[in-house]
């Protein structure tokens, strides 16, 4: 069972009658469990629908609509299913302690990897939900691989019971599914050899395998640091150029690059980024593969319409890794607007100067940053800094802190997204 969260005026749901609090119980027979359910069970032009309303009443419907009509009905996110492994390098173990209790919630759900991008392990799969991923066919999937050497593989997510990854991910590929995958490098564990059979492995794996990403281990004051470390740049200059092997092997023989690694692992490595065709698609661009060149193509795209910001100053505020990187991004921005880009360099105090991610950027340090500005006509914060209630890492609203700056703020992804319209006189 699953309730109704939202009804879209003029949808199908309200001309069932369906409310918010409504419980949806069945389509044709088979039980509701979760939002994946429902959009597969419900995917037809026609079905029969059991509910129970708000007052208990229940209620089977025949539903018949064109397709191409959704059903405009929204449904409680699921349960998160919670992750078995104890990684060394857990983001969840690197929190301070007194942040919203959602964020100390370790997850590795398969379905929010269908649905969001984000990476799982696998290693917590039943049965079922290995059935329900063949039957609703959910692929891509993104998968924490890391080492695919068995032993190696639990050593990294502390987890003795883990299964091997390979015959997993088999068992799906036989059925059509593909597969986005990442390795997040512990160096001494994982990289080295290891590293290269792991590629290895995945690239003989075959076209199942969409991707692998790099990314280097990235730690906080409150990690592990006494079972864990960070790279050298010697180490990740090593990881390059086996990524970098990988990579020409795969565009030779299938026309892409395939592999890759983030952008984080070429600032540590001292190395320059890879140009823009590199990255393709930028499947992985949210997992930090390829954010610079993404960023440089979307300003390409849509810098056509930003001439209304000639000789305004603007404010970017990042972290201290892509401010290394964001040179590269402002000065195209730059010759497009016509405007003066101010960049703005935060260090993180909630989490230490080791996690330079802009989106881990507490509220707190760019209202530091902000506080007392007036020579800025717009500042622009990293999207990513805030959640979908606009609130930062240490629980600071968006809004409060555009009522404590006497500059204007936006958010953006892309820099075009939020240059777009002018700052209101």
């Amino acid at each position: 069972m699953i309730k109704v969260t939202k009804v879209h005026p003029g949808s199908i749901g309200e001309e069932l009658g369906l409310a918010p609090g409504t419980e949806l119980l069945a389509v044709n027979g088979r039980d509701l469990e979760d939002f994946l359910d429902w959009e597969f069970l419900t995917a037809d032009d026609a079905f029969e629908l059991h509910a129970r309303g708000p007052d208990g009443a229940e209620v089977v419907f025949e539903v018949e609509r064109d397709l191409e009509l959704p059903l405009g009905v929204d449904v409680e996110p699921p349960r998160i299913r919670r992750c078995a492994n104890r990684c060394d390098f857990c983001f969840v173990d690197g929190l301070p302690d007194g942040l919203r209790e959602v964020l100390y919630i370790r997850d590795d759900d398969y379905r929010l990897s269908f649905r969001y991008g984000n990476f799982a392990t696998l290693t917590n799969l039943k049965p079922r939900d290995t059935a329900r991923i063949i039957e609703y066919r959910l692929s891509p999937l993104y998968v924490s691989v890391h080492a695919t050497d068995p032993v190696v593989r639990r050593w990294l997510l502390r987890n003795p019971t883990a299964p091997e990854i390979l015959p997993q991910l088999r068992a799906f590929a036989d059925h059509g599914l593909e597969f986005h995958t990442q390795v997040v490098m512990s160096p001494g564990v994982n990289d080295g050899a290891v590293l290269e059979r792991t590629l290895d492995d995945l690239w003989h794996f075959g076209p199942a395998v969409l991707s692998v990403s790099v990314v280097p281990v990235g730690l906080t004051e409150y990690s592990k640091h006494s079972l864990v470390r960070e790279p050298t740049e010697a180490e990740c200059r090593a990881a390059v150029q086996v990524v970098e092997g990988r990579a020409a092997r795969a565009r030779a023989a299938r026309g892409e690059t395939w592999a890759f690694g983030a952008d984080e692992l070429y600032l540590r490595a001292r190395l320059p980024l890879p140009p823009e065709e590199t990255y393709g698609d930028f499947d992985q661009v949210e997992n930090g593969v390829g954010s610079v060149r993404y960023l440089q193509r979307r300003i390409h795209e849509g810098a056509a319409g930003l001439g209304e910001w000639a000789g305004k100053r603007i404010g970017v505020l990042t972290g201290t890794s892509m401010a290394a990187l964001m040179p590269q991004v402002l000065v195209p921005l730059a010759e497009a607007t016509g405007a003066h880009f101010d960049l703005i360099e935060l260090e993180n105090p909630l989490f230490g100067p080791r996690v330079t991610t802009a989106g881990l950027l507490p509220g707190s340090a760019f209202l530091a940053a902000l506080e007392g500005r007036t020579d800025l006509d717009l500042a622009l914060l990293p999207a990513e800094s805030v959640n979908d209630d606009m609130l930062f890492m240490d629980n600071v609203d968006a809004h409060d802190l555009a009522r404590q700056v006497t500059v204007p703020i936006r958010f953006s992804h892309s820099f075009v997204d939020a240059l777009e319209a002018p700052v209101a006189a």
